[in-house]
């Protein structure tokens, strides 16, 4: 649908073919991806990449972040090794240190197990209790109830819906949404 290149845009990741993405506020974003690679090395270590970016970042802000992420056992782990879960936390807590005002997910609880997800949801909660705005991209109908309060539904490449979460579950608007949501509704 265009999911992953819509955060991109948003990031400056990628760079639209034509038109211009623009914000009506100073943005500070983090993208946080669905499959983002490890490096060889600790938990600790890889969590400190971000350091790269920003120097103020100290050890101590990074072993803060850890213990809020629930890494603090697996700190000195290769983060190669972590479990699919443990790999999402790591990279919240990169996104964190960043302190940013727009936080970016792709697919942040896909493949996890029931616990995992409700530990990223409450990650993601906390951006927004700390002032960030989170823009997420999700397959999972009852995951954005919970989670959002506006929705941009992309089909084939092309925004089709956007609004508040409530009447487009209740009232979709395009054919899109609508065979969407009962194809889903469906499924599940």
């Amino acid at each position: 649908a265009g999911k992953t290149t819509f955060l991109k845009l948003l990031d400056g990741l990628v760079k639209p073919d034509e038109g211009a993405v623009t914000y009506s506020f100073n943005t500070k974003t983090a993208l946080v991806l669905h499959h983002t690679p490890m490096i060889k090395a600790s938990t600790r270590t890889n969590m400190g990449i971000v350091r790269d970016a920003d120097a103020s970042i100290t050890a101590e802000d990074i072993d803060h972040v850890i213990a809020q992420v629930g890494l603090n056992e697996l700190a000195s782990n290769p983060a190669h090794k972590l479990s699919a879960g443990e790999r999402q936390k790591l990279c919240l807590g990169r996104a964190i240190l960043q302190k940013p005002n727009l936080v970016l997910l792709d697919e942040p609880t896909a493949n996890l197990d029931p616990n995992a997800t409700e530990q990223v949801e409450d990650l993601i909660r906390q951006f927004h209790q700390q002032g960030a705005d989170v823009i997420f991209s999700s397959h999972q109908l009852a995951q954005v109830q919970r989670l959002a309060d506006h929705i941009i539904f992309i089909d084939q490449g092309e925004i089709k819906e956007k609004g508040p979460v409530g009447p487009f579950f209740s009232n979709p608007q395009t054919q899109a949404a609508k065979r969407y949501l009962h194809q889903e509704l469906l499924s599940e």
